[in-house]
C-alpha cells in the first residue's frame, strides 16, 4: 500500500517530527490541529477561535489530500478542560451537515502551546 504524505501551506507547519496528515490508500489520517492561524504561525485567542481555527486548518489538509469533511469517518477532539465542551461541540458540529463521524472526546492534562483544543480526524478520499 502506498503511503503519502500529505502538505499543504494553508494549515500550519508541523511543530515537531510529523506530517500534517498520511495517506494510505483511500484513508487519510491527520495529525491533531491546533487553533494556530497558519500565516501568523501563533495560536489565536479563546477557546471559540481556537476550535474554529483548528477546524479550518483540518479542512485545508483535507483538501490537499482529496477530500473533504464530509467525507470524514473519525474524530477524536483533545480538551484542556471539559467545562469547555458545550462551546466546542457547538462549534465542531456547525462544520459537518447530515449525519456527523463518529467521535471520541478526551480531557488531556496539557496540550501543545497550552492551546485549548485539538482535533485529529480520519476520512476517505472519495
Amino acid at each position: 500500500m502506498n503511503r503519502d504524505i500529505i502538505h499543504t501551506d494553508q494549515a500550519p507547519a508541523a511543530i515537531g517530527p510529523y506530517s500534517q496528515a498520511v495517506r494510505a490508500g483511500q484513508l487519510v489520517f491527520t495529525a491533531g490541529q491546533l487553533g494556530i492561524d497558519p500565516t501568523t504561525g501563533k495560536l489565536v485567542e479563546g477557546v471559540e477561535a481556537q476550535t474554529h481555527q483548528a477546524m479550518r486548518n483540518l479542512q485545508a489538509i483535507l483538501q490537499a489530500a482529496g477530500t473533504d469533511l464530509a467525507h470524514v469517518v473519525k474524530t477524536t477532539i483533545f480538551v484542556a478542560d471539559l467545562n469547555d465542551f458545550a462551546t466546542i461541540n457547538t462549534i465542531y458540529g456547525s462544520y459537518f451537515e447530515g449525519e456527523p463521524p463518529a467521535r471520541s472526546t478526551v480531557q488531556v492534562a496539557r496540550l501543545p502551546l497550552d492551546a485549548r483544543v485539538e482535533i485529529e480526524m480520519v476520512a476517505v478520499v472519495p
